[in-house]
């Protein structure tokens, strides 16, 4: 697995103010990238632009040596982007949510592969339940699970640890170590301070 995102002279403005300008970013393989800075920097502002979902800036995207735009499917089929909302349907269940997740992505998936992804991130028992009726960190949970059912070498991953316990930090916290040792690649914003990567590496906004 070897990949690169890159950024170059990227800007930003926002009600006539710039967030950032002159950014240039290389987020290589196996690193875990912190993007960190007080409210209202552009941090998600700056992960939707790298996860091609706002095109209102200034500068290049690259994605392994190429212009975004040329090669954005292939692109797309090596991201896994998490928002800062969990994105969970109400009416359905944490299995009916993955099986719609995986449909809007195209991809094909078991029951048990399904059933197996949530029970790694502690929600068995949970599989039916309508996720209207859980907890905030359980419906975080259920996107979190998405790790490890959807394989992608890019996560991208806007305050992820939000709503959980202690041991599901402690537990996600090895999961990126993990994905970035593998070979893959995490740029996240968090308040959680990563102290058990190795492989952080940290870009301050503001």
């Amino acid at each position: 697995m070897s990949l690169c995102l890159q950024a170059r002279q990227l800007a930003c403005e926002r009600d006539d103010r710039w967030l950032f300008e002159g950014l240039d970013l290389d987020i290589q393989s196996g690193e875990i990238v912190r993007i960190e800075g007080p409210n209202g920097s552009g941090k998600t502002t700056l992960l939707k632009i790298l996860s091609g979902q706002l095109s209102d800036y200034h500068g290049e995207l690259y994605w392994n040596g190429s212009l975004m735009h040329e090669v954005r499917e292939h692109f797309l089929a090596n991201l896994l982007y998490l928002g800062h909302a969990p994105g969970v349907k109400a009416g359905l269940s944490p299995l009916e949510n993955l099986a719609w997740y995986q449909a809007l992505s195209g991809e094909q998936g078991t029951e048990t592969q399904r059933e197996d992804a949530l029970s790694r991130v502690g929600l068995r028992g949970f599989e039916d339940v309508p996720a209207g009726q859980l907890s905030a960190g359980q419906q975080r949970r259920i996107a979190l699970a998405r790790l490890t059912l959807t394989p992608r070498a890019l996560w991208v991953l806007d305050e992820p640890f939000t709503a959980i316990d202690r041991h599901g930090v402690a537990a996600l916290e090895a999961q990126l170590v993990a994905h970035a040792s593998a070979g893959g690649c995490v740029l996240v914003t968090t308040h959680h301070e990563l102290t058990a990567s190795p492989v952080l590496r940290r870009v301050q906004l503001g």
